[in-house]
């Protein structure tokens, strides 16, 4: 097998440098967390991304950097009422419910659609008699 047309390597290798890319973002969250916990700063998922240079959505969908800023708000004695986790998962409930309401919303319009093509029929036909009369 050629290896210039082989996907292969190149796919590895693409694997291989998210990788890298994921373990430097996790790198920089966690040396941006040691000088908010000394300057007893407010530490939050804002102050941390924009230390870290990295997005909020990294730390919320990376375990290990959701993880890192939840123990550090819990040694900071500044933890809300609710982790993270638990607002990840309302906001994925929420998003399902969404998801439900749309989903049945667009099972009704379709189903109306429906009837009013069936209808739509019936009085083309109805005013096709009538004119044949």
């Amino acid at each position: 097998m050629n290896t210039a047309t082989d996907p292969a390597p190149r796919t590895a290798a693409a694997l291989a440098a998210r990788r890298r890319k994921t373990e430097a973002s996790l790198d920089r969250v966690h040396q941006a967390l040691a000088p908010l916990r000394r300057e007893k700063a407010q530490i939050s998922v804002a102050a941390v991304a924009h230390r870290a240079d990295v997005s909020r959505t990294f730390l919320y969908d990376n375990a290990k950097a959701r993880a890192a800023v939840a123990s550090a708000m819990d040694q900071a004695g500044e933890r809300r009422a609710r982790t993270l986790a638990e607002q990840d998962d309302e906001r994925e409930a929420t998003w399902r419910e969404r998801a439900l309401n749309a989903e049945e919303a667009l099972k009704a319009a379709r189903s109306n659609l429906r009837f009013q093509d069936r209808r739509v029929a019936d009085l083309e036909a109805r005013i096709t008699d009538s004119t044949l009369r």
